[in-house]
């Protein structure tokens, strides 16, 4: 029983770390595509929906194809789209140079990004800390043999 009374919170305080570090780099690299100042005109190749999860409205996922300025062809895939690019339009690429190409068709929005990113960080370490919090306090409250001692002093005797 203790297993799993240690298990589950530490599995969702690794699950919240995580989060936080996937929503980071993804932030860092959509602000460095954006801060590149590389544009160029998209293709948008595709629309389709992906099951929204717990919310009741599906996810669209986009395919692009765009043309960098050294002539390569990249073609990608973006989620978070607008819903009114459909398939065929043209938009502006944001992209960076390099081998590793990193590209977005999202505007470029830093102040209501960088919010939405605060907000989650705050959100995932409000639950880190209450993980973390439950996890000290349950081994603090754990006795020598892995009993729960409530309230009784290790160093008091019983015997007359």
């Amino acid at each position: 029983m203790d297993v799993i009374r240690l298990l589950v919170p530490g599995l969702v305080l690794a699950l919240a770390v995580g989060l936080a570090c996937r929503a980071t780099w993804r932030w860092l690299r959509i602000r460095g595509a954006w801060n590149s100042g590389l544009t160029a005109e998209g293709r948008c190749l595709g629309v389709y929906a992906t099951p929204g999860g717990a919310s009741t409205r599906p996810a669209l996922r986009h395919v692009y194809e765009f043309i960098t300025h050294d002539g390569r062809v990249i073609t990608f895939e973006e989620d978070g789209g607008p819903g009114t690019t459909a398939e065929g339009d043209y938009v502006t690429v944001h992209y960076t140079a390099g081998r590793r190409i990193v590209a977005t068709a999202l505007a470029p929005s830093r102040a209501r990004r960088a919010m939405t990113l605060v907000g989650l960080l705050a959100f995932l370490g409000v639950i880190a800390v209450c993980c973390a919090g439950f996890l000290t306090a349950y081994g603090e409250a754990s006795g020598p043999y892995g009993d729960l001692v409530s309230g009784v002093d290790r160093g008091t005797s019983v015997a007359p």
